[in-house]
């Protein structure tokens, strides 16, 4: 067996690393969003998509965990899942799972060689769903767990075939530079997921749910929601996840479920964990809750969920949306630590000098003063963006930090 056809565990080409520059590199400079050019790819290397059915995750927040929380019950009730999501935390086989295993890198390095070698033109998103699909085709699963990256309609995800059900978490201000700079423009990109005859499940509620339901009614797709089919989204009680907001991620996860006929896996969709989601650590007698939130909606969630807390370490892009996504934050911590998370960040003194605190570019150094500013027995929050996230997880996670996980109450 040759390293492109090797499963995604294989201990082919173990030595051989992925070319990740040249992946990262395949941005999408002015290509055209959409589903095209991921069918096009799929269609010529097989249609892979074809080989299993798709559960496609839509919405602004929430989607990690309503994967996590599906795969979790389809893994239990005894079906070959895969799971595709984006972005990851640290590393990029986070992306690409068959029944809870992450792919292998040399299963990746593979398919970037190939990649190369044939000339495959596509945008990086386009060719993570392609890898994603030829590893569960290669796999034999059975329902994959899909992820879109941004919008509904207009995401490489709406090229996938056989189709299963639609779960829409929420819809708020995100991108709007891609899908409209209202409520209802992006409720309708993300709502024109929906396929005559396949289930459109969804707990949005105000305007986005008046879109969700006509754009239903035009596609002719069926609309399931917690106020027209109430016993199917009930929870026997709180997911493991925590945050009110989780509470709705779990009703919809397990309303799909049921739908589809996989209830026996219920309980282990509430049990699911999610990295970087109101995770909880313990470094040197300090208390370190870790959360991606990186829009308004998010963070507002957030703050509901975690009131008060000693310090807050923010850093977020400054394409976001700065002022409204912090503002909810404000209140929480007396204290402030800015940083960049990355090239494309808000510069961290001009946060620091506006809203008060200290502002530190460097991230490590930027943890370690909010590390020293926590009082023994207090907490740190971390919040405003993924890759921060990300990165402050893998150095807690490196160091004598230890991680009491985000099932503690």
């Amino acid at each position: 067996m040759d390293a492109a056809s090797a499963p995604p565990n294989s201990d082919s080409h173990q030595s051989e690393q992925p070319d990740y520059d040249w992946f990262y590199a395949r941005t999408r400079n002015g290509r055209t969003r959409g589903p095209e050019v991921a069918r096009a790819l799929l269609d010529a290397q097989g249609s892979p998509d074809a080989a299993f059915a798709s559960l496609r995750v839509v919405g602004t927040n929430g989607k990690g965990s309503t994967c996590a929380m599906l795969e979790a019950g389809l893994t239990s009730a005894g079906v070959s899942t895969g799971r595709f999501t984006s972005p990851h935390l640290t590393r990029f086989e986070e992306r690409v799972r068959v029944n809870g295993q992450e792919v292998a890198p040399a299963r990746v390095a593979a398919f970037i060689r190939q990649a190369r070698q044939e000339g495959w033109d596509g945008a990086f998103f386009d060719l993570s769903l392609l890898l994603a699909c030829t590893v569960f085709a290669e796999s034999d699963v059975r329902v994959a767990v899909m992820e879109a990256g941004v919008g509904g309609v207009t995401d490489a995800t709406d090229a996938l075939q056989d189709v299963l059900a639609v779960a829409l978490t929420n819809v708020a201000l995100d991108h709007v530079g891609v899908l409209g700079g209202t409520v209802a423009q992006i409720a309708r990109d993300k709502a024109l997921a929906a396929r005559p005859g396949v289930p459109l499940l969804t707990t949005a509620t105000g305007e986005a749910l008046d879109v969700i339901r006509t754009v239903c009614s035009e596609q002719n797709a069926p609309l399931y929601t917690p106020a027209t089919h109430p016993v199917l989204f009930t929870l026997p009680h709180a997911p493991a996840l925590l945050g009110a907001h989780q509470h709705s991620n779990a009703a919809l996860a397990l309303a799909t479920l049921r739908l589809l006929g996989y209830e026996t896996g219920a309980e282990a969709a509430l049990a699911a964990s999610h990295p970087a989601r109101l995770e909880r650590f313990v470094q040197g007698g300090k208390t370190v809750l870790i959360d991606g939130a990186h829009n308004p909606h998010a963070t507002q969630a957030l703050a509901a969920a975690v009131p008060q807390a000693d310090v807050l370490l923010f850093g977020n892009l400054a394409r976001k949306d700065t002022a409204a996504t912090l503002g909810p934050l404000l209140a929480v911590a007396p204290l402030r630590v800015f940083t960049a998370p990355g090239d494309l960040a808000t510069p961290p003194q001009e946060l620091a000098d506006q809203y008060g605190g200290e502002g530190i570019t460097n991230s490590a150094q930027a943890l370690a003063r909010a590390l020293a500013l926590t009082p023994v027995g207090g907490t740190l929050l971390v919040a405003g963006s993924l890759y921060l996230a990300g990165k402050v997880r893998e150095w807690l996670t490196s160091g004598d930090g230890h991680r009491e996980s985000n099932l503690s109450r």
